[in-house]
Order: structure tokens, then sequence, then C-alpha cells
């Protein structure tokens, strides 16, 4: 069905009949483009009536000037796709979007230009959102409702009010906007409480929305009261579960009835957006990062005790939620044209193995240079940097430290394991001995995920950025290997396995039938892990996630290969490859 017009008045309008928005979060990025329309269909038999989705502007740009919209990144495909189904759809295209990734959507490169401020109306800022906005709007300008497409809303900023206030800011970005073609209404969307309404809004030119998961009512007051005259009231986050960081002591769940009462009361008074329906993995590196009291890097999982499993199983808050929605609107009839099934394909053990250390000049790009560079210089993105200096003689070091190094370092002598630091623990002296006549330092440093959310957003370089102290002095003379992982087609596996060493493991299995299945991480300590060219993220012992969700898509009929990177020489015998997930360790 195609309708002509969507309006914001004193309440939504749809082809100018009062409108009720019942929609759900997908993340296109976050789910394999075969399962789209799956996971469309799905929340359309719950009786959603739009999709929502954010826009990776770091994905879209990975690196500077490169663009891409293909494949798992073809949002105009999927904005088409919820068309076909009749849905319409909300579209958050702003440079920043949270949403626990890497950056919050923001790309890496923009941290190797110290003077930019991000998130502000900073000129050089401004210029490279206008030149990405070039890129991306033109994908999508046309599936504007204004133009016979789903498109109804696209916000302008992101919970700005909880970053900064500059007003500025938020109007030269709806500038951009509408200088691009956005013809739709536009909305902003911040918590209810403290000054983040005051500070994350336009309410001239944008409608204020609120994001939040419990006490809706009292809520809705405030947000009614800010308008100051009657608008459309909405939860544009309606947070029905959440998020899970490594080492958290359990998988995050919401009760099923208390998402139900705060449902009925959105409902009541306006609108809303299920964050998330359906949630989607973190594959690869895409993960970001909280930062509270501590860093706080999230799992691979987005399960977010959504509706919607990450695997797309429906589940009792599905049924739950679609009870309520059917006393407000006819829930359509939805036949799933997706088979989906789930398979257990055994035990696999290592054909091949090799170290990590000496398949460096295979997979790593190396960089001399007088003192350590960080990932942004190294016009790297994500992954890992090994540093190597000659720091020469036997010795005491009583001084040796880390200084400027994110998130985590693995600190070797003569390819010898020496300490890891980790966030904190990073700076802290760590006084060694040196025994040899002549000594290599080896540090592997790991990006975690850069932090997402708050004031620690200024300060996400990766790697080393200022130095390495010993004994009082800065260490000068460094080899560098940038490995961002995105080429393991070039391991050699005729090269030693070292025990005790972060090494690579090769595995291969025979598929007759294809099916989703989960890889069950039990006995390996740290790493990520590639399935026939894909990463599909990454596992840490500490949990709570404790097995990896492989999407049947991502398999072939015949032999396909499967490679765990495990960092801490700390590996398993074999692997298992399993139907059932496991989002928490504790209920193994």
């Amino acid at each position: 069905m195609t309708h002509n017009t969507f309006e914001v008045k004193d309440d939504f309008y749809l082809d100018n009949e009062p409108f009720k928005i019942i929609s759900g979060s997908i993340h296109y990025f976050r789910v394999v483009p075969e399962y789209w329309q799956d996971r469309l269909e799905k929340l359309k038999a719950m009786g959603c009536n739009t999709v929502e989705t954010y826009v990776p502007w770091n994905f879209h740009e990975f690196h500077e000037g490169e663009f891409n919209f293909e494949k798992g990144l073809d949002l105009r495909r999927f904005i088409q796709l919820a068309k076909e189904l009749d849905l319409l759809v909300i579209l958050r295209p702003s440079p920043y979007i949270c949403a626990e990734w890497e950056y919050g959507g923001l790309p890496y490169w923009l941290l190797k230009d110290p003077a930019i401020k991000v998130r502000f109306n900073h000129p050089s800022f401004m210029d490279k959102i206008d030149r990405y906005f070039d890129k991306l709007f033109k994908e999508v300008v046309d599936l504007q409702i204004t133009q016979g497409g789903p498109i109804i809303l696209m916000q302008v900023e992101n919970e700005y009010g909880g970053f900064a206030n500059d007003k500025g800011y938020l109007l030269k970005m709806a500038e951009l906007m509408r200088k691009h073609g956005v013809e739709v209404p536009l909305v902003t969307s911040d918590g209810p409480w403290g000054d983040m309404l005051e500070n994350g809004s336009i309410s001239e030119i944008a409608l204020p929305t609120m994001n939040c998961g419990s006490k809706v009512t009292e809520y809705f007051k405030r947000l009614s009261d800010f308008h100051g005259e009657k608008k459309p009231l909405m939860v544009m986050e309606f947070w029905i579960g959440w998020f899970d960081a490594w080492g958290d002591d359990k998988h995050h769940t919401t009760e099923v009835a208390d998402a139900v009462f705060e449902l009925e009361c959105i409902l009541k008074e306006g609108s809303v957006n299920f964050y998330m329906f359906h949630g989607g993995t973190n594959f690869g590196f895409t993960s970001g990062a909280n930062y509270y009291e501590k860093l706080a890097p999230d799992v691979t999982s987005y399960d977010y005790d959504a509706p919607l499993t990450e695997w797309g199983d429906i589940t009792p808050k599905y049924e739950a939620f679609k009870q309520v929605i059917s006393t407000y609107r006819d829930i359509p009839s939805v036949e799933f044209s997706t088979p989906i099934i789930k398979k257990a394909y055994g035990t696999l053990q290592a054909t091949e193995k090799t170290s990590l250390f000496n398949n460096l000049d295979y997979i790593g790009k190396k960089t001399t240079h007088n003192f350590p560079l960080s990932m942004e210089q190294l016009n790297q993105g994500t992954g890992y940097v090994f540093y190597k200096s000659d720091i020469g003689k036997n010795r005491e070091i009583e001084d040796f430290r880390l200084i400027g190094c994110n998130d985590r370092a693995q600190v070797y002598i003569n390819q010898e394991h020496l300490v890891t630091q980790y966030d904190k623990e990073i700076e802290t002296n760590y006084p060694f001995i040196l025994t040899n006549n002549s000594n290599e330092l080896g540090i592997l440093v790991e990006n975690m995920g850069r932090v997402n959310y708050s004031v620690k957003m200024n300060y996400q370089e990766k790697g080393i950025k200022d130095g390495v102290v010993i004994n009082g002095a800065f260490q000068s003379d460094w080899e560098m290997y940038s490995l961002p992982m995105d080429n393991l087609d070039q391991l050699d596996f005729s090269e030693e396995w070292q025990e005790n060493q972060p090494g690579f493991y090769r595995f291969e299995w025979e598929v007759t039938e294809i099916g989703d299945t989960f890889l069950d991480v039990s006995g390996w300590s740290k790493g990520f892990v590639v399935v026939n060219g894909f990463n599909i993220g990454r596992f840490w012992d500490q949990g709570p996630q404790g097995r990896l969700y492989i999407p049947g898509p991502l398999l072939k009929q015949g032999v396909n290969e499967l490679i765990v990177f495990e960092s801490e020489g700390k590996s398993g015998s074999d692997i298992q490859l399993v139907a059932e997930p496991l989002l928490d360790i504790n209920n193994r």
C-alpha cells in the first residue's frame, strides 16, 4: 500500500487520519541480509505497523572517503523490503547512534584530527557529515512518504541532551538533512529526566520524543509539559530489555509483566518504538563499550531480551506484546517465508594451527617509527596492533609503563608472556628483570570497542598513543604490525605453532543440511572466530555469553572452514557446534 502524507500536528496523521505508530527496532547491520525478510515478517505479525533502524556512519564510511552500501549494508534494500510488507519506516541517520556500537557509529578516523570536536558545531566535523550525507541520502530520499516510499520520520541526533546542549549544532544538523533532500518530519529523542529534553530538543523544527523503560505515565506527563501544547507523545526507545558486557555476572532480562504494563501505559496515551524488537548480533569487531567506573565492552550477542531473540525465535514477551497491540489494531495474518532450522554439527578437531608471531609478516601491515603510533595514526579502525622493539641487555627494569594505551595490552619478552594490563591497570609500573644478553619487547594491544556513550567518547584513541617508558625514559625505534584481522586467508599454517602464545586454529566440517548453529567456546579463553571468511564476533571466558551464533546463510553445502584466534595461549582441544544458544554461562 502506498501512502501519500504523514504529518505531525496535535497527533500523528497518516493520509489525513490520526495514526498510532507501533514500531520496532531492527538494525539491518546486525542481521545477515538473508534474514531481513524473516525478521520484518515477524515484526508485522506481532502487530507493528512500522520498523525503525539506525544508520551506522562508521561502517558505511569505514575508511574516510570510501563508502559502502552493499550486501549487509544495503540500507535501501532493507527499506524496500519493509515497503513490500506494508511497513512504514522511521530512519535515524544521525552520525551518532550510540546503540552499544563501536564509537557510537562515529568513524575512527575522526580521531586522527585532534582539533575536531565531535557532536559540536565544529567546521571540520560538519564538513565531513555534509560529505557523508551527500552519499547517504542519495540512497534513501526517494523512499520518503513524500515520494511514495515508506519513510515517515527521520531523527536529527540521538540522545544529544545526555551529551551537550549546542543548539547551533542541532540546527545545523537539521539544515544539512534538509539540504540533502529530507522532506519528512524530524524528531529528536532524549531521556525525560534532568536537563536532557531541554539540552537535546529543537522543538520549533523537530518533535521531541523520549527514551525510557519504566515510569511511562510519569514521563509522558513530563514530555507533555515540555511540549507546552498538544503534540504527539512517543517513546522512541521503549527499553524492553538491556545489553550485556563482558564480565557481567548474568545475562540481563526484564519481567514480561512489567514490560506489558508499561506498554499498556504507552499505547493509552501515545505511540511506541520497541527498543529492541530484534537485537541481532555484534558481528566482527562492531560492539562498542560503556565506561562508568571501569571499561565495560559489550558482548557479541545483542539479544537484548527482545521479543524476537538474537537467532529469530518468538518469545513469551512477543506473544504478550501481541496481545496488548491487538486491542489497538487488527493483527494481520503473516506467512513466514524463510525456513529456519537449527543444527548441531558436533565436535570438531583442529586440522591446523599456527602462531600469531610467526604470521605477522603475512597478515600484518608493518610500519617502522621512532615512537609507537596509535591505531588511528596507522589508519586502522578495529582489531589489534603488535608493537616490537629491541630493549637491550640483561638488567633490572625498575620502571616499566605503557602511557596512553587502550584497551588491553599483552606484554612479551622474547615472545614469552610477561604481563597483561587492562583498562585502569594500564600505566601502572610493572618492574621485571631481563636475563638475556639481548631482549625483544613485544606488546599486543587490542581495541575492545570504542566507548559509545558519555564524556569518555573524547578519549577513544586505541593502541599506544604516547609511548612506553623503560627506566624513566621513553623507548624509541619500533616496528608495528597493524592487525585488523580481515585477511586471514593470508595465514601460513605451515609456520610453527608455539605453546602459551596467541595462535590461530583451523577447523573444517562437511555440511549437507544448512542451518543456524552455535559455537560453544568452553575451554577457550579469549579471541574471535571467522566462519568462511566472515567474522562472527568475539568470545571471552569471562562470560556471560558462552556460545556464538552462526547464522545458516554463512554456511555452504560441502566443506566449511572455521578459524579461531585465541589471544591468551589457552586453547581448548576441540570446539562444538550445537543447536542451542547460551547467553549466560551460569545457566550451562
